[in-house]
């Protein structure tokens, strides 16, 4: 499993310095709800945005 998930997405409350993310698990979800074709069709399901 990845130890180190870079997100460049500042506005999200996970953001850290050094484009990594806080947060303490990741959901990756697909965009339509179906088998992701690329990474394009795929989508953070953790962020939260910052505020």
């Amino acid at each position: 499993m990845a130890k180190d998930v870079l997100c460049e997405v500042t506005n999200c409350h996970f953001w850290e310095s050094g484009n990594q993310c806080g947060a303490d698990e990741i959901k990756v979800i697909s965009r339509k709800g179906k088998k992701a074709k690329d990474s394009a069709e795929t989508d953070c399901g953790t962020f939260l945005p910052k505020g």
